[in-house]
């Protein structure tokens, strides 16, 4: 069982891990993260856990900040000094809530609650179910601008980006074209395989990669071919997935 230990203060820390290894002596405590930041970055470049404790408080803002701009798919495990914030915790899916300090019997009933939620969302005989067609993904887009229609392949496309509003499509020979859908849309209507949503700004193609360089523990700028007026940086939520998208994973 991999555990994450979120918890800014390193007493509760150190009592938290050795009532974990004492109840649960197979468990490999990965880390202990003590910021709302620190967790951001730590889940944009690792695999989920099994299980995470969270304490509520950390030293620069509260885990209600953190799971407003992350989703965690994994059960979570609340510690805190305070009660009035457990209405709180259930609402974001929380399997348990510890109040500090920890008690060891306390800890017992969430790792047997864990068991039980781990249980009951395990498929031990999976449901066949019917072989889903294969999606069909936009092969080209018709190009509207003035009185002139084009028809333009997915394949002459470098990248699309966003600006005042509207969404365009860059070309690999450098031309900039309207396009009618937005980049939600779009992302939806092309092949993941093919194309990336780097941020809020910028869907780009493999091919269109120049080259990339590392902007922050969590992030990566990008330059692209054709350039675009400024680098596009690979957002910090979305940095482990770009990772794994370069290499073919998703």
């Amino acid at each position: 069982m991999k555990v994450l230990i979120v918890e800014d203060e390193l007493p509760a820390f150190n009592r938290l891990g050795k009532l974990i290894q004492e109840l649960v002596p197979v468990a490999d405590i990965l880390e202990r993260v003590d910021s709302v930041a620190a967790a951001r970055e730590w889940f944009a470049f690792n695999p989920l856990p099994d299980v995470v404790f969270l304490d509520i408080h950390l030293a620069d803002g509260s885990a209600f900040d953190l799971l407003e701009t992350l989703r965690i798919d994994c059960p979570i495990i609340f510690t805190t000094a305070y009660d009035q914030y457990a209405r709180d915790a259930f609402k974001v899916s929380a399997i348990h809530y510890l109040l500090k300090p920890v008690k060891r019997e306390d800890l017992q009933e969430a790792f047997t609650k864990l068991r039980l939620f781990r249980t009951m969302f395990r498929s031990e005989q999976p449901v066949k179910l019917p072989a889903a067609q294969k999606k069909e993904f936009k092969k080209r887009f018709v190009i509207r601008f003035g009185e002139h229609i084009k028809t333009l392949n997915v394949e002459e496309i470098a990248y699309f980006y966003s600006e005042n509003r509207a969404t365009f499509a860059r070309s690999h020979e450098g031309r900039n074209l309207p396009v009618d859908f937005n980049l939600d849309t779009l992302e939806d209507m092309l092949d993941p395989a093919c194309f990336f949503r780097i941020n809020r700004q910028y869907l780009i193609s493999l091919a269109a990669i120049a080259e990339m360089k590392t902007y922050s523990k969590a992030r990566v700028i990008v330059t692209l071919k054709p350039r675009a007026e400024e680098q596009p940086v690979v957002s910090s939520e979305r940095s482990a997935h770009f990772k794994q998208w370069l290499g073919g994973e998703l």
